[in-house]
């Protein structure tokens, strides 16, 4: 049986979530709960008690695909149970990540914590406007955070508060397009470009929709077109650059990341990409040259390993550092400039996520495999 405490925060959590339910059943690990949109949601009290069995059958429950699955335990699932969720392409929120769901939905003290000091209300904002702010919030927190199933049931319930809201509805798009749920995106950009014929963000959803069906180059036709439109749209040319990649158009790509590096010269990211590219187009010294830079602008060992995993290069090798007191005044003036700066955004990184977003079961491995 499950504890009535932890029953108690389930109802909790959905409520506060806006969860509009259509069956629920207890399980003996936990509860089961199928959601109005047609998600599947297992609350597991104690991971140690779940077996293989226990996940197969959520898995038959959620039907396909099974990216409508979401499994939610206060603990840490056995690496073999959270390995069958993430190729499965499920959702799972495990220890600190359903705590952080639990304190942003201010129930600390289910798990024996202090509750979090009340934020002061924003003097200019109405009631109504300050729930849709805080709604927004966690939306893009859990998107950020690579839990899209979360944005998407925050995203929703933001767009159910005010319905002609543009970025709810965005939202809800691009959280579907993360899952894999790719008919699905496509309705919701569709519906939206029904309305605002030339929302930027729309407009991309639809290429990566492309992308993510096999047709990369109707998606990189869609990019260039919005970029004869407006060739300052810096958002755009990261989708291409990440499209050519995946394409493995590296040419191509190469011209448009020195395009991209015009103007952000200390982005570790790019610079480590435009190296690759470097060396994909016959020039490997040069190459190495720009992993050495993207290094000294910040890029981590670790970061350059997982991005040259993903890109199919090899992974770092020892960093060819000038003698010491023989840097050049070049490279004093970089690290200056780079020191200069609050943050070193990666743009590939951030803008490119819908393009990323599209290949969910790698990116719940790569997810799992960060914590």
């Amino acid at each position: 049986m499950v504890d009535s405490s932890f029953s108690e925060l389930v109802s909790l959590l959905l409520d506060s979530m806006g969860q509009r339910l259509e069956a629920t059943r207890a399980i003996p690990e936990g509860i089961v709960l199928r959601t109005g949109d047609g998600f599947l949601y297992a609350f597991l009290e104690d991971p140690d008690r779940v077996s293989l069995e226990t996940i197969r059958q959520l898995e038959r429950d959620a039907g396909a695909p099974s990216g409508r699955l979401v499994v939610l335990t206060k603990g840490r699932l056995p690496l073999a149970l959270s390995t069958e969720l993430s190729d499965r392409g499920a959702t799972l929120v495990e220890a600190q990540r359903f705590h952080e769901l639990v304190r942003q939905l201010g129930y600390e003290s289910y798990l024996g914590e202090e509750p979090r000091p009340p934020s002061g209300p924003r003097a200019r904002l109405l009631p109504s406007a300050q729930q849709l702010d805080l709604i927004m919030g966690r939306a893009r927190t859990w998107l950020d955070w690579g839990v899209p199933a979360l944005a998407l049931r925050f995203y929703r319930q933001a767009a159910g508060l005010k319905p002609e809201f543009l970025p709810a509805r965005v939202g809800v798009a691009r959280s579907l397009l993360a899952l894999g749920l790719l008919s699905d995106a496509d309705r919701s950009f569709d519906e939206i470009l029904s309305v605002h014929h030339d929302d930027l963000d729309a407009r991309i959803g639809k290429a990566a929709v492309l992308g993510a069906t096999g047709r990369t180059r109707e998606e990189i036709d869609v990019y260039r077109r919005l970029l004869k439109e407006d060739p300052g749209r810096i958002e755009v040319r990261a989708h291409l650059v990440a499209a050519l990649v995946a394409g493995k158009d590296w040419s191509d790509a190469r011209g448009e990341l020195e395009a991209m590096l015009e103007t952000t010269p200390e982005d570790a990211q790019l610079r480590f990409l435009y190296g690759v590219t470097l060396e994909k187009t016959g020039k490997p010294e040069k190459g190495q040259r720009e992993r050495d830079a993207a290094r000294r602008l910040g890029l981590s060992l670790e970061r350059e390993a997982s991005l040259s995993a993903h890109l199919g290069t090899p992974g770092p090798a020892p960093a060819r550092l000038p003698p010491v007191g023989q840097a050049s005044k070049r490279s004093a003036a970089t690290k200056r400039a780079s020191n200069d700066r609050r943050t070193t955004r990666s743009v590939t990184r951030k803008k490119a996520s819908p393009r990323m977003a599209s290949r969910p079961t790698q990116r719940a491995k790569r997810s799992r495999k960060a914590k």
